[in-house]
């Protein structure tokens, strides 16, 4: 039954006729198909601004909410719903008197559905459109009403999004016009789930507007899109949520080809994006293979294959099976050379046809393409779930300063030193702490990571050297006469004194040590350059 019944207790199953829509979209899309839908059945159609006049161009009765409101919509478009007769007709509660009574004293008409979607305002930022742009298309009237629509979801259906539109035609088509509780129910927690994230969204533009505060409470939005086999094991289920109103970074990547991306495909790939954006343009050519959100192999050279021959020699084995992020457009020859070795995701800035028709013969490997970041506000704060709340805390961008770095040792580096130097400080701010990277002519040579203890690290790098050298026939430790690049303090000698039988020539580290005059002293008995940088680049 649609007709209306008071009673005292709201039957969860009642079907509520659809009579009179409120119709306020931003997006357009769908709309039309819609309002056919809702004429055809002798639907009531009130409308505002844009969406009244496309939907009369379109030869639909359209009702302008001013005819039911009294007053015309007014400063440049800020008011235009908020009034009672809009609200009061979607907050009415239908088996209550005083409501009754309240509406026909009123003139007050009951909306059965709203169907409303926001400015742009995720686009207006992604635009780069300037502050006050922004601000104006920061909705009011719109989350208004859909919230006093969900909230009277007893009695009101709330549509926010153009792909629920077949949802809604489906259910009347089903209940003779009607929509059911449960229907109404489930429109009701995406419409709030859509103004938090909307708020959320503002919320964080503002924080990036007001600068380095504080904010006494923090949100964060983000909108679904997709959801994955499973996260990191198959036992845990995933999804992938992403900052609508950012164009860059993993979150923006475009899929040219392969298969679905997972979830530990996406967190490998964000780790080498990140690595491979340390590398501009007038570095030169820099691939990055990632393996387990941990760096395996980096190099920088005249053109994308020595670079990737470069960071592939480093570890050859790891490589397997890896994640490849390079700065600059693939081409044919590039794309031969990345296919040699099994490769789950390639991660550029661009591709050429050539390219593209090499890759396509690897059928189960994900091409991504995506910018190039050019805003470091974006993405600015790193957000950890810890039991109970949230680790909030700016992202590690913080350029190093040559004014900083500091020769502590009687020898100076020689100019390849130094940019090696450079260049392996740019790659262990990427790794697991505790972080040693040997580089030599701008690659990484061996790569220590995660371990508890520094010297471990500086061991293991040293032997993953050891191993690929003689994988590869070499005569000589590609370790000997590297840079060494360690994102934290030694804490004693015995790290430098790894590192010294390694072979390595120069030292590149933060400094800050009780001891650090040993590690100097052992540093200028062996002969060695060592810079500190009074910056330390933990990442746990």
């Amino acid at each position: 039954m649609c007709s209306f019944e008071q009673k005292q207790v709201f039957p969860l199953e009642k079907l509520i006729k659809i009579k009179r829509a409120l119709i306020s979209v931003s997006n357009k899309a769908g709309i039309l198909e819609l309002a056919q839908e809702l004429q055809e059945r002798n639907v009531e159609i009130v409308s505002t601004g844009g969406s009244a006049s496309m939907l009369r161009d379109a030869g639909f009765n359209v009702k302008e909410v001013s005819e039911l409101t009294g007053f015309p919509e007014m400063m440049d478009g800020r008011l235009k719903t908020l009034h009672p007769t809009v609200h009061g007709g979607l907050l009415a509660v239908r088996d209550e008197k005083s409501h009754l009574e309240a509406m026909k004293a009123h003139k007050i008409k009951e909306i059965d559905l709203l169907i409303v979607n926001l400015y742009p305002f995720a686009e207006t930022v992604k635009s780069g459109a300037d502050y006050t742009h922004c601000i104006e298309n920061i909705d009011i009237g719109g989350p208004a009403m859909i919230r006093a629509a969900a909230k009277n979801f007893k009695y009101v259906t709330t549509v926010v999004d153009s792909q629920d539109y077949g949802d809604l035609i489906d259910e009347l088509n089903v209940n003779n016009g009607c929509t059911s509780y449960t229907f109404r129910q489930k429109l009701s927690q995406n419409a709030f789930s859509l103004t938090a994230n909307y708020d959320a969204m503002v919320s964080t533009w503002m924080l990036e507007q007001a600068g380095h505060i504080q904010p006494r409470r923090l949100s964060f939005s983000a909108a679904l899109s997709q959801n994955l086999r499973y996260g990191e094991n198959p036992h845990q289920s995933a999804s992938f949520y992403v900052d609508e109103s950012i164009n860059t970074g993993i979150g923006a990547a475009y899929q040219i080809q392969g298969k679905e991306l997972s979830y530990n495909n996406i967190n490998d790939a964000d780790a080498a994006l990140e690595l491979v954006n340390e590398f501009t343009e007038s570095d030169g050519a820099a691939a990055v293979i990632i393996k387990h959100d941990n760096p395996c192999g980096v190099g920088v050279a005249n053109n994308l294959v020595e670079a990737y021959k470069a960071a592939l020699h480093c570890d050859t084995t790891s490589a397997f099976g890896g994640i490849v992020a390079v700065n600059q457009i693939i081409d044919e020859e590039s794309a031969r050379e990345i296919t040699k070795v099994f490769t789950e995701v390639v991660i550029a800035p661009g591709i050429t046809d050539g390219g593209r028709k090499v890759f396509s013969s690897k059928s189960n490997l994900r091409l991504l393409t995506v910018e190039k970041s050019t805003n470091l506000a974006c993405q600015s704060k790193v957000i950890r779930h810890v039991s109970g709340g949230y680790l909030v805390q700016d992202k590690d961008r913080k350029p190093l300063s040559q004014n900083s770095l500091r020769v502590v040792t009687n020898r100076n580096p020689t100019d390849s030193e130094f940019q090696d130097m450079l260049f392996a400080w740019k790659v262990a701010k990427h790794v697991k702490s505790n972080a040693i990277v040997y580089a030599k002519d701008l690659c990484t040579v061996g790569i220590g990571a995660g371990q508890m203890s520094r010297v471990d690290s500086c061991m293991i790098a040293a032997k993953k050297a050891e191993d690929m050298a003689k994988a590869q026939g070499l005569d000589e430790l590609p370790t000997q006469g590297s840079a060494l690049a360690s994102d934290a303090f030694f804490p004693f000698a015995d790290g430098l004194e790894a590192a010294i039988e390694a072979g390595a020539s120069s030292i590149i580290q933060p400094g800050g040590s009780i001891r650090d005059n040993e590690v100097i002293n052992a540093a200028n008995e062996a002969g060695l350059a060592m810079i500190f940088t009074g910056m330390r680049h933990f990442k746990h």
